[in-house]
């Protein structure tokens, strides 16, 4: 659409530069422009009427907020907003309310000067106004009441205590008493007394009669009208489908409680207004003038739009025409406003901020049919495709050690949800070096091929294997098992090619040199001490050609993670198997009630927040509320099956997940209900007042933080007998550990809470017995309930270990095919160890080479231990390494972490 700027009120010239709230007092609009995280500028349009507004009036504003979407470059959502039947988006700008005042433009929305307070009920001042179903507000000049109905809800009662403390901060500048009322409760208290005085005395209110219920509704078919001439004629359809709808036309969908103006792209500025007054003339003939109207462009559309079609495509080729936002971007900046975003959106930028802690415990599972087997340190990183893996990691969190407990499927595994390839950031930040191979080691996995006479393709060390390797850097980096066939290379990425005794690594030409050094990292990991030959696109070998099965085509682009959209909250309810949603628009902390589940919606990353409050049966369906979000895509994103979910607990909320709100911790650790809570809050003159919590005391090391320097990445795999208590461990890891542990014995290679040492340390595991895989997922689910876990769980209790252990043990644990159960002595550090070591030139403490390296059953104390080689004399340094030390730090840096690598100093 060609849009004339002669044909624009100049009131709206300049509008939308920005995010930012405009609101036109003379025609009540209001504009919202928001900045999306790709750099695109959404508007949203609103005007409101007033309850007095006149028909002309009300027709004058429909016709200039198309004028000011023309403005906009064609792009805006308008809605109309009737006083006292706004839309819940609307309401969301005005948090927590509004309050209109009486005359035109001269009062409007503008607070009443009065030389007296006045007390006002917000509805007509009178006893017959109250009921028992809703939620009244009494203002006088000393005191606010808030009457609360007998059949209101909590969450109710505590969203109207926003209004209440609104009220006293508006008029009261913040002094004032408040009291809360409750319908039913006699002249038992002065407050209460107080209240009924106000109406003349206390009277019991009346209860609803038939004529007052709500008439029952039915589903009304919705209807399609095309705007001709100004009139809305109706169409005759089976089924609603995007076909029926023309570029070069303008369209209302009539769905009862939304009517839908459709505009074409195609369609001029005269036809759009023409629409406007078709929709204004269709509703007063059907007696429905309060009815919401939702005007949307082509190309633009709602979720809410387009979820009444039966079938929309998920992309449209709408030719997006930049004439209008080109001219009023040129106006923008001629006044040196910054346009950026105006008029080209850029690309959204891949989120590398982790959120999380990388310096913390780490302990990994794999499943095995009825059992689970504690993987050493060494093939922590190391899964396979056919198996499922649970692991905890344990971190410092800004007052208390944080846990993230998750389950991890193979693409191949049986009976499960799959997760492979859609890994979030903080898994591969807290694995660092991971590795994905095909096939897999579990009964599970073994039966299911032989059932559907499938072969076994899992990797085996001289058999041939592709990994394509990606990652940010050492401390992020991947390698995933692929096809061994020529179609599987990328330009983007660097390859390990495996066959017997030939390494080949594979260097694509979009690659860069940090690439290509992640490759030696991760041979060194698949295949140590192996001399590999280089190959660069298109100058490979005969030889490597053969081992892929020839050559063929393959692709270039980078594989996309899935972007993070600008998050959406959603309040849940799961009743009878059916999930029913509510958007929380413009949502902050305080929208998350502690009786409620909520679901943060960020497209790459699904979050759902259950609240302390939350009814037990509800907590253990969690993750079955976040599959069903998933399954019914209310935001029509397409967003795939396999997203990650995270179960996030009130009071227990991680920072990737609190960076989405403006946090204040001190308000999960309040006790009592919502209502309880922000009454406290208000009363206190808007502190929380707290039950002062158990602090937890930082466990030390030697006299010092056990936590290690920022500069230090490496964290321990280690456990001592000195953090055998419980009380480190989250609720849902209890419950997970007391789903491994067998009725009659206790499971002893379940190791209990670990500190963070400075030193890595790896200890052999034992076979031991564990539940289904499914009981496991529900005991996490369980896990969330703090005072009772699932029937038949119990809390582990830690094992004893006798004080006078000083120095370490390490026991060799035998599987036999019985898999017969071994306790496990756990191993312990020897805190306090004083030596006279020497010193080399540089003033640093030497280590013998056997309490330096990684694996080290007796590890030399306060070293930086990622320079584990600055501690070995200069005899055994180049014993070690074949070269004097000042001819090791020449070398590239990722040649000395291979050399330190392949000597365990790494």
């Amino acid at each position: 659409m060609s849009v004339s700027m002669r044909d624009v009120d100049p009131a709206f010239q300049g509008a939308g530069q920005k995010a930012e709230i405009n609101l036109s007092v003379t025609l009540l609009f209001f504009l919202q422009t928001t900045a999306l995280k790709n750099g695109v500028l959404r508007h949203d349009i609103h005007y409101w009427l007033g309850k007095d507004t006149s028909q002309d009036e009300a027709g004058t504003a429909a016709i200039k907020t198309v004028e000011l979407d023309a403005a906009l470059g064609g792009r805006a959502v308008q809605y109309r907003e009737v006083q006292g039947h706004e839309t819940e988006k609307f309401l969301s700008y005005f948090k927590p309310c509004i309050i209109p005042q009486e005359g035109g433009v001269a009062s409007g929305f503008k607070h009443a000067e009065a030389e007296e307070h006045q007390t006002r009920l917000y509805v007509p001042f009178a006893r017959s106004s109250l009921n028992h179903d809703d939620i009244f507000i009494l203002d006088t000049d000393s005191k606010i009441f808030q009457f609360n109905g007998s059949n209101s809800s909590i969450q109710e009662r505590a969203k109207a205590l926003e209004v209440v403390q609104y009220v006293k901060d508006t008029y009261h500048d913040g002094k004032c008493e408040i009291a809360a009322i409750e319908d039913g409760k006699l002249m038992a208290d002065a407050d209460t007394g107080e209240f009924w005085g106000l109406f003349g005395g206390f009277a019991p209110l009346p209860r609803k009669t038939n004529a007052d219920e709500p008439k029952s509704t039915h589903i009304v078919p919705y209807k399609l009208f095309c705007v001709e001439k100004g009139d809305a004629v109706p169409m005759e359809a089976d089924s609603l489908r995007r076909e029926l709808l023309d570029t070069h036309r303008c369209y209302i969908l009539d769905c009862d409680a939304e009517v839908f103006v459709w505009m074409g792209r195609s369609t001029s500025l005269n036809g759009r207004k023409a629409a406007s007054t078709a929709v204004d003339e269709l509703l007063r003939g059907l007696d429905r003038s309060k009815s919401h109207i939702i005007r949307v462009i082509e190309g633009f559309e709602t979720v809410l739009f387009r979820s009444k079609f039966n079938s929309w495509p998920q992309k449209t080729n709408v030719a997006v025409t930049e004439d209008g936002r080109g001219k009023v971007a040129a106006l923008l900046k001629r006044q040196g406003v910054n346009v950026r975003g105006l008029l080209k959106a850029e690309p959204p930028k891949e989120e590398t901020q982790l959120y999380i802690d990388c310096t913390g415990v780490l302990q990994v599972w794999r499943v095995d049919g009825q059992q689970k087997i504690l993987l050493p340190a060494s093939d922590q990183s190391k899964f396979y495709s056919g198996d499922c893996y649970i692991f905890h990691y344990s971190y410092p969190g800004e007052e208390k050690e944080e846990h993230l407990i998750g389950t991890w499927f193979g693409k191949q595994s049986v009976e499960a949800r799959f997760y492979e390839g859609h890994e979030p950031l903080q898994f591969f930040a807290i694995f660092q070096s991971f590795i994905v191979f095909k096939g897999g080691l579990s009964k599970g996995y073994k039966n299911y091929i032989s059932e559907k006479e499938l072969s076994d393709d899992t990797y085996v060390e001289d058999g041939l294997a592709l990994f394509r390797v990606q990652g940010s850097g050492p401390d992020n980096m991947q390698a995933i098992q692929v096809e061994p066939v020529a179609s599987s290379l990328n330009s983007s990425y660097c390859y390990i090619l495996l066959s017997g005794s030939f390494v080949f690594t594979w260097s694509g030409n979009l690659t860069t040199s940090e690439d290509q050094e992640l490759v030696e990292r991760q041979l060194d990991l698949i295949k140590p001490n192996m001399q590999s030959k280089l190959q660069k696109e298109g100058a490979e070998s005969e030889q490597f050609w053969d081992l892929l099965g020839g050559k063929s085509e393959y692709p270039s682009q980078k594989i996309a993670r899935g972007a993070e959209n600008d998050p959406h909250l959603f309040s849940c309810t799961l009743s009878k198997g059916d999930l029913k949603v509510t958007e929380v628009y413009n949502f902050n902390q305080d929208d998350l009630m502690t009786e409620d589940i909520f679901i943060l919606d960020c497209h790459s990353d699904i979050y759902v927040w259950v609240g302390q409050q939350v009814e037990s049966k509800n907590k253990m369906n969690a993750l079955n509320i976040a599959e069903k979000f998933l399954e019914s895509d209310f935001l029509l994103e397409k967003v795939s099956l396999q997203a990650p979910i995270y179960i996030v607990i009130e009071g227990s909320e991680p920072t990737f997940f609190t960076r989405f709100f403006t946090w204040d911790s001190s308000k999960s650790l309040m006790h009592g209900n919502s209502f309880q809570r922000k009454l406290a809050i208000l009363k206190n003159g808007g502190t929380p007042l707290l039950d002062k919590p158990k602090r937890r005391t930082p466990v030390s090391y030697s006299g010092r933080s056990i936590a290690p320097e920022k500069s230090q990445r490496s964290r321990s795999m280690s456990f001592s007998p000195d953090r055998v208590r419980v009380r480190g461990r989250s609720p849902a890891f209890n419950a997970l550990a007391a789903t491994f542990e067998n009725s009659n014995a206790r499971n002893l290679s379940t190791p209990p809470p670990m500190v963070r040492k400075l030193y890595p340390k790896s200890v052999t595991p034992d076979s031991e017995k564990l539940a289904s895989r499914s009981a496991a997922i529900a005991a996490l689910s369980a896990g969330f309930e703090k005072p009772a876990l699932p029937r038949g769980l119990t809390i582990p209790r830690s094992p004893k270990v006798s004080p006078e252990t000083s120095k370490p043990k390490s026991e060799a644990i035998s599987r036999q095919n019985s898999v017969e159960t071994s306790k496990l002595k756990p191993e312990t550090i020897q805190e306090d160890v004083k030596e006279d070591e020497a010193e080399d030139d540089e003033g640093l403490p030497i280590y013998p080479y056997d309490r330096l390296k990684t694996t080290s059953t007796d590890p030399a104390a306060d070293i930086d231990i990622t320079k584990r080689e600055t501690y070995l004399s200069s005899v055994e340094f180049k014993e070690k390494f074949g070269m004097p030390k000042d001819a090791f730090y020449k070398l590239p840096k990722w040649k000395q972490n291979k050399l330190k690598m392949a000597l365990h100093l790494f």
